[in-house]
């Protein structure tokens, strides 16, 4: 009878075991336990992971031997990875230890530089001792002759490791999915990077218009045709998704305003740097080191009053700033000294919306404020001055001597100005109720959703050219410092024309809990001690007890 107990159970877990893989073979679930559901899969990840049909490999150069916060960016990127293939074998992915087959560590780090993936030089306290190491924070996502790098480490000025690496494992999700989509997805939508009216040059702008490429066809148009034949030139603007106006110098005609309202009202999206004051900071390199802000009149104040804002002839000047960079000496005794430079204002995000979530300091130069006006749309403020900002009205001299004065800090009193503003929602046309400057077929007074980005600043999307070849938009070449500038407007970018709902994983917040370096230093001989000690003593206590309960068993 027992013996027969005995082959029942056996056989019941037999049949146990086969249900259990039977019903895991058929029915996938993983179970995220993490609080903030760090390892959970936004729907439009998990839309872009479906659509991967063909093997996808993603090469992650984050490892090594290399300090503890970094080593947990690693683990974290191994387990953001594992979700990814696990919804799809398609997607694999390995780890490469750049250094491994390398004694040269510099000229490694010089290769993957010229590759676009500059490693990061890290100075980290472990164990009370100060260390430097030299990591590659990216990975390369490879679909057939399809590259596409994938950068895991965030740039945040004056942030902790710890906050660097909090900061980067916020937005892995976001980055992974990023790069899927580009090597799934052919590029759809057009964008149409406007000329004529006096906008940056191309070398200026060169290094994001590379970048959208990416995403986006990219194709110039200009608004001449307006003046002879203002319908063709509107129906060829329909044609793109979205417009770039990029610091536009020159006045805009009634007759492109109209063209540039009814783009605008059958739902053609807008991005606008514009300015309504003329400064530059190479107008102050003569031997006075002055020039004067001027009024900048683009006619466009009833077309963006129209729409709900206004563009004020003011300066910005904020105390919270990025420095001017300016030359001392002569010859091989010049130097280049970063000096305070208020009209530089580093702007600060007053909400967490996907464009702006977790980006770093953008920075403005000669920004202008910008009104919000009571209508319909909806209105984001997505860039803002801090809240030591005064504003200066123009005409005004600006000088180089500022640098040499300490600022009077009671006079910034005016807190936070907008600086760069998001309209959504459904526009009322300019020209309603208005004599139209010409007549076209099908004219609309109210358009269907949209979007449109005002930011109160040209330079925003201006890069520097250093010996004829654009530098990385957002970069500081004396400084080394690298603002938010590119990755704020390819957010911007990317949030007007995305419809999966992808942008929006970059506002997940994630919390990662690190432990505390100076007491781990600290503390770091008590507790190898208490982890030597006490599982002998345990141990010790086990060993007495069971001898003693033996014995006492026993001698009964």
């Amino acid at each position: 009878m027992k013996q027969q107990n005995t082959y029942k159970a056996v056989f019941l877990l037999f049949i146990g075991i086969i249900a259990i893989n039977l019903l895991a073979a058929n029915f996938f679930e993983r179970i995220d336990l993490t609080q903030d559901k760090r390892y959970t899969l936004s729907p439009a990840a998990l839309e872009i992971v479906e659509d991967a049909n063909s093997p996808i490999v993603i090469e992650v150069f984050l490892e090594g031997n290399f300090p503890s916060q970094f080593r947990r960016l690693r683990n974290e990127t191994r387990q953001m990875l594992e979700e990814f293939s696990a919804y799809n074998t398609n997607i694999k992915f390995i780890f490469t230890d750049p250094l491994a087959k390398s004694n040269d560590a510099e000229a490694t780090g010089t290769d993957f530089y010229e590759r676009g993936m500059p490693p990061a030089r890290i100075s980290v306290q472990e164990n009370g001792k100060s260390s430097e190491a030299l990591i590659f924070p990216w990975a390369l996502a490879r679909l057939g002759d399809k590259k596409v790098q994938i950068p895991l480490l965030k740039n945040k000025l004056g942030a902790t490791d710890e906050e660097l690496v909090t900061s980067s494992v916020q937005q892995l999700e976001y980055a992974i999915a990023n790069a899927l989509s580009k090597l799934i997805y052919p590029r759809e939508k057009k964008i149409a990077v406007m000329r004529g009216n006096g906008e940056l040059p191309e070398a200026q702008i060169a290094d994001f218009i590379k970048t959208l490429q990416e995403y986006y066809f990219m194709a110039p148009f200009t608004l001449d045709s307006a003046a002879v034949n203002p319908q063709k030139t509107l129906q060829q603007l329909k044609e793109y998704d979205l417009i770039l106006e990029a610091k536009p110098t020159k006045a805009f005609t009634e007759n492109e305003k109209y063209v540039l309202d009814q783009y605008t009202m059958n739902g053609g999206k807008s991005l606008w740097l514009t300015e309504a004051v003329a400064m530059e900071t190479d107008s102050l390199l003569n031997p006075t080191g002055r020039a004067f802000a001027l009024p900048r009149d683009l006619n466009l104040g009833d077309f963006f009053f129209s729409y709900g804002i206004r563009v004020n002839p003011v300066l910005v000047n904020d105390i919270y700033s990025a420095p001017i960079i300016l030359a001392s000496g002569q010859g091989n005794n010049t130097r280049f000294n970063p000096y305070p430079w208020f009209y530089s204002p580093l702007t600060t995000s007053p909400n967490d919306h996907p464009i702006i979530n977790n980006i770093e300091a953008v920075k403005f130069e000669y920004a202008n404020q910008i009104d919000t006006l009571q209508n319909k749309l909806d209105k984001i403020i997505l860039l803002s001055s801090s809240p030591q900002t005064k504003l200066e009205g123009t005409p005004r001299q600006i000088s180089l001597e500022m640098v040499s004065r300490e600022p009077d800090l009671a006079s910034y009193k005016d807190g936070e100005q907008p600086l760069a503003v998001l309209l959504e929602g459904e526009f009322t046309s300019v020209y309603k109720n208005r004599i139209k400057p010409f007549r076209i077929d099908n004219s609309l007074d109210e358009s269907e959703s949209t979007k449109m980005l005002v930011i109160a600043d040209g330079d925003v999307i201006k890069n520097d050219v250093q010996r004829g070849e654009p530098l990385e938009l957002g970069f500081e070449r004396y400084t080394g410092n690298t603002y938010g500038n590119k990755e704020f407007l390819l957010n911007a970018v990317n949030y007007m024309l995305d419809d999966t709902g992808l942008i929006d994983i970059r506002s997940k917040e994630v919390n990662i809990p690190f432990l505390d370096d100076q007491k781990t230093a600290n503390e770091r001989e008590k507790w190898q001690g208490i982890n030597i000690i006490l599982p002998l003593i345990l141990l010790g206590l086990f060993a007495f007890g069971f001898n003693y309960f033996r014995k006492r068993k026993y001698l009964k």
